[in-house]
């Protein structure tokens, strides 16, 4: 039974334990110096997200204005991302660039949000944060386990999330409005609620593998850069669980 697996695809067992050597201690990945190496990655994406409200407030919302910044920082990290996946040795180079480029594109659309729904931003930041820790602290105490029961299904939530997400990026691309094509999903009914819901779930849940990951990885002693990969693959699920909650918080607000 394999127990080095996990839901984000940046933190696979492959992944750890092939750069596993006979190094010494204190060359060796730490959960504390990983939890660092995170902390300071969340600082440069605030310091961006920053930067890119403010250009949002100075542009008044022109869309003309945001959208290089928005689509230059999702499709920056998303190449980034890849990229490490591939040279996890890279990841002390990358990593803070990482963040950098997704603060550009959570801080516009975190703007563009918060000008819809007042105040839906701090409330997306408090809840985010609170799960976050909430999951740590389960995780730390055994009290959600990474069991190959819990995995098989939350891979399998995974799978379908991704397939959604893949059909809904197609149709966009072909012009379609998904919002008036499938309003019981994207709308802010009871179902839509519910969907944002459970992918809020899984999202939250998969931080467990993570700090599995991460905390197998420590234990058998893996290279100290694969503390920054470690944080990369926490700052992955991290934005997705914000940006999901966000979302359902939209539609919680325009009932």
């Amino acid at each position: 039974m394999s127990i080095f697996k996990s839901g984000n695809p940046t933190l696979s067992e492959n992944k750890f334990r092939d750069t596993v050597i006979s190094i010494s201690n204190e060359n060796s990945m730490s959960i504390k110096g990983t939890l660092n190496k995170f902390g300071f990655m969340l600082l440069m994406l605030m310091g961006s997200a920053f930067y890119s409200w403010k250009e949002f407030a100075e542009s008044e919302g022109t869309s003309s204005n945001l959208m290089p910044i928005i689509w230059g920082g999702a499709i920056g990290g998303f190449v980034i991302a890849l990229i490490i996946s591939f040279k996890r040795d890279w990841s002390p180079y990358l990593a803070p660039l990482y963040a950098l480029l997704e603060g550009l594109f959570i801080g516009a659309i975190s703007a563009m949000y918060n000008t819809i729904y007042n105040g839906i931003v701090l409330q997306a930041v408090g809840l985010t944060f609170s799960v976050g820790i909430g999951m740590y602290f389960l995780y730390s105490f055994r009290i959600i386990r990474a069991t190959e029961k819990f995995r098989s299904i939350l891979f399998s939530a995974m799978a379908g999330i991704a397939i959604f997400y893949l059909a809904t990026f197609v149709l966009r691309l072909f012009h379609v409005d998904v919002d008036q094509s499938m309003p019981f999903i994207n709308g802010g009914g009871m179902f839509g609620i519910g969907f944002s819901l459970i992918i809020v779930a899984v999202a939250a849940m998969n931080l467990i593998l993570d700090f599995d990951m991460i905390e197998q990885g420590a234990e058998m002693g893996a290279p100290k850069y694969m503390e920054w990969y470690g944080a990369f693959g926490l700052m992955v699920t991290f934005v997705w669980l914000y940006l999901e909650i966000l979302r359902l918080l939209s539609k919680l607000n325009r009932r």
